[in-house]
């Protein structure tokens, strides 16, 4: 498929070279306020109903991919995350 977008081919030197030259010229906060920006644009376009069709899906593959015991290996790390250190040596 051929790339039909100005510019060099993604991925390319040439391509890193101009996000570096972005990223010098404006900072870290244009990436913020771009990202921003976008994601406001994406909830009101498409609203509530979106994130939560996508975030299925993306639940949906994560399953078959790490398989069910995952989300029981995160939810105990996460429930580990909560606690001071002396709850956690109690176990």
């Amino acid at each position: 498929m051929a790339n039909n977008k100005r510019g060099p081919e993604p991925g390319s030197q040439k391509a890193k070279h101009g996000g570096q030259a972005v990223r010098e010229k404006y900072g870290p906060e244009f990436y913020s306020k771009i990202g921003k920006k976008g994601g406001e644009t994406v909830k009101e376009k498409r609203g509530p109903k979106f994130y939560a069709e996508i975030g299925k899906k993306g639940g949906e593959s994560t399953k078959r991919q790490q398989g069910s015991e995952f989300y029981s290996r995160i939810g105990k790390k996460g429930g580990e995350r909560g606690r001071t250190p002396a709850e956690n040596q109690e176990e």
